[in-house]
């Protein structure tokens, strides 16, 4: 019982963290344009990966898609900490590292996620 809580509310926190930065995505608000116009590709990266973050945050919600949901999470995650690493730096537009770091959580709840389904994987690759 413990672990299905636990596992919710991995499950939540990346929904709500991906959620919570859509709406800054789609409007076009002036840090997601810096940060995409940074990285070359504003305004398709932007509204793809809004997209991709929406999918993410749906089918993390749905017990029968949520591995699904966690390895496409993931992959946007490592996507948007290379991004900070590489190009646009721990701090962006004086945010105190705070879009790092909800990555970072973000991230680590997948890898949770997808860690609690690793025997549902390993019986897709056999």
């Amino acid at each position: 019982m413990k672990s299905i809580v636990f596992f919710w509310i991995l499950r939540l926190a990346v929904a709500v963290i991906l959620v919570q930065t859509l709406y800054f995505k789609f409007t076009g608000s002036e840090e997601s344009v810096y940060i995409f116009s940074a990285l070359g590709v504003e305004p398709y990266g932007r509204i793809g990966t809004g997209i991709a973050e929406l999918i993410t945050a749906i089918l993390i919600l749905i017990p029968r898609t949520s591995l699904v949901g966690a390895v496409i999470g993931c992959g946007v995650m490592v996507g948007a900490i290379f991004a900070h690493l590489f190009v646009l730096g721990i701090e962006v537009k004086n945010d105190g590292g705070t879009l790092f770091i909800l990555a970072l959580i973000t991230f680590l709840c997948c890898v949770g996620l997808v860690f609690k389904d690793r025997t549902r994987i390993m019986n897709l690759l056999n």
